[in-house]
């Protein structure tokens, strides 16, 4: 028999003393106190008390003594201030408790294996568990955030004119970007599928069609290597807009993104955001991604470097590559000689050579190296990087993209461990005009920074016939606290530019018609200028809702290693499915 509820667990008041009530959830805790029975009752909406006394009969009390944690239960009663002294103010109901005169127990459970109301249990059980790890109050509140994200993204377009649709699940494997995950065709041997990377061309399509402003919740897959912040399946909300230029996608997402910042971080976003020139993102900070919520800006240290006998700089200025460094306020104070050592590890995991570090006394510079600095050159030091006494620097010579990975990383580490920043804070900023092309020198190449569809800088479209590497794109990322929330580009409309970036990228005119053809014949047909973004939903939701890591804003997320702990995915298939699509495991 089912108790038709009459109210949630959440919302019980004093205003409600003297009615009597339904309600349905899960036992979250239980006390036994001999002539009374109480029982926290939880759904996902709070917590109720409900309590069985005497007066209901020593059958009701007798049944209710035998319910255990996460039993489903429903109970009928009349609700009554709790007494005196006993009211807990932590809870919407923690006034009220509803005196119990049925009950029906719709299911029994074993022990869980951690508690709901515990400490959080290590990941890899709460994954195998994860129907009973979503039942977690505060694992919850993400979903909560998240709907609400959700609806905010889908009303802030509809009231600027843009028009929801959906573009295919099943599609054509496309030879740039990530690795694809492919399904095979059973009605087609030999011939596959392949799960959406972005709905990227689909939407520049509708854009040829004349739907002008397009949004879509989307579902992408991408088979590539995971980290915190990556999934094999996941949703970004998906924008394209006609007659634009990059500075219009970018004003339009500042509308959208005051009003989650206003909804969900509850500040008032002073607009426009900042914008940073990709090559200044890149010196200043290492990054394409740079967290601007702190300082600790990188500084080019070659003219300090030509006046030291320091060998490692004079041979990293005579192969041509970069010393750089940046100052940590009060770092010289703070760590001691095994903590710099620890640096000096972590720096070469991104693959530099070596540290040189110096704190920063009151008249000197101290540190292994700090012989090798005449006391003019430490004073340049100490002017360049504006160092006061207690502070560390620390000084990177390797090739740029050495520099810039150890010492923004480094960047990062300091300002967490120095408490640089409020991790409650927000910083929205752009970062724009990147590289349209990168040398592949395994695949002898040049590979599409962002995707072969980016329309260049006007300026620079002379310079794919004579220096391709220079050529800037009208590409812009949004960065919240050195996370990418979301990047765009305005997209080529014009064919013969289109094809000239296919053969950039190594393909044949045969071989683009093959894969592209259909995007070709679109673009001579009447292609508008569009452009558009992609903004990470499952990223948005995590930094709103104040988490490290994206798996626990999905509800069914997969491991590290892309496998589902809790079915058991990926999984074999029998002989006769793969025969059925024509499929040999070697």
């Amino acid at each position: 028999m089912l108790l038709k509820r009459t109210h949630t667990c959440g919302e019980l008041t004093g205003a409600d003393v003297g009615r009597d009530v339904a309600l349905n959830g899960w036992v979250d805790a239980w006390r036994d106190f001999g002539g009374l029975v109480f029982i926290d009752l939880r759904d996902r909406f709070g917590v109720t008390q409900v309590v069985f006394e005497p007066e209901a009969g020593a059958e009701l009390q007798a049944r209710a003594r035998e319910l255990r944690n996460e039993y489903v239960i429903g109970v009928r009663g009349k609700v009554a201030p709790r007494l005196e002294g006993k009211e807990n103010p932590k809870l919407k109901t923690g006034a009220v408790e509803v005196r119990v005169v049925e009950l029906v127990v719709y299911n029994a459970s074993p022990t869980p294996p951690f508690e709901i109301d515990g400490p959080e249990p290590n990941e890899e059980l709460r994954l195998k568990y994860r129907f009973l790890d979503l039942r977690r109050p505060e694992l919850q509140r993400v979903f909560v955030i998240r709907h609400e994200i959700g609806q905010t993204m889908r009303r802030v377009m509809s009231d600027q004119g843009f028009l929801e649709v959906e573009t295919p699940v099943l599609g054509r494997s496309t030879p740039e970007g990530a690795r694809d995950f492919l399904v095979p065709s059973r009605v087609h041997p030999g011939h596959f599928y392949a799960l959406p990377q972005s709905p990227q061309l689909y939407k520049q399509l509708l854009m040829v069609s004349g739907f002008d402003r397009y949004f879509q919740i989307a579902r992408c897959f991408r088979d590539e290597d995971l980290r915190a912040t990556r999934q094999p399946e996941f949703s970004q909300l998906d924008v394209e807009m006609s007659f634009v230029e990059d500075d219009d996608v970018m004003t339009t997402m500042e509308g959208l993104i005051a009003a989650l910042a206003k909804q969900f971080g509850g500040e008032e976003l002073a607009l426009p955001l900042p914008r940073v020139e990709y090559r200044d993102a890149m010196e200043r900070f290492g990054s394409d991604r740079p967290d601007l919520r702190y300082g600790l800006e990188l500084k080019d240290l070659a003219d300090v470097a030509d006046q030291t006998e320091f060998r490692v700089f004079q041979q990293a200025r005579e192969a041509g590559n970069r010393i750089r460094g940046l100052c940590a306020p009060g770092g010289g104070a703070k760590y001691s000689r095994k903590d710099l050592d620890g640096f000096t590890e972590f720096a070469g995991t991104f693959g530099a050579k070596g540290l040189v570090w110096l704190k920063v006394e009151a008249e000197t510079l101290t540190g292994p190296t700090a012989k090798f600095f005449k006391p003019e050159v430490q004073a340049l030091l100490r002017e360049r990087f504006d160092a006061k006494a207690g502070d560390l620097i620390l000084i990177v010579a390797d090739t740029q993209a050495v520099t810039s990975q150890a010492l923004s990383n480094l960047r990062a580490r300091l300002a967490e461990e120095l408490k640089l920043y409020d991790p409650r804070a927000f910083h929205y900023s752009w970062v724009v005009h990147f590289p349209l092309l990168a040398w592949d020198a395994e695949e002898n190449r040049y590979v599409a920074e962002h995707h072969p569809f980016t329309m260049p800088l006007p300026e620079d479209l002379p310079l794919l016939d004579t220096d391709p590497a220079k050529v800037r794109a009208q590409a812009y990322d949004l960065v919240i606290n050195g996370e990418e929330a979301g990047g765009g580009t305005i997209r080529i409309h014009d064919s013969a530019i289109q094809s000239k970036v296919f053969a950039l990228l190594g393909l044949s005119p045969e071989e683009a018609e093959e894969k592209f053809g259909f995007l070709l014949s679109a673009l001579r047909n009447g292609a508008p200028p569009h452009g558009g973004i992609a903004l990470g939903f499952d990223r948005l939701v995590m930094l709103y809702a104040g988490l490290t890591n994206i798996r626990d804003c999905i509800a069914f997320p997969k491991t590290a290693r892309g496998t589902d702990l809790m079915t058991g995915a990926p999984g074999a298939v029998s002989p006769r499915q793969l025969k059925e699509l024509h499929v040999k495991l070697d």
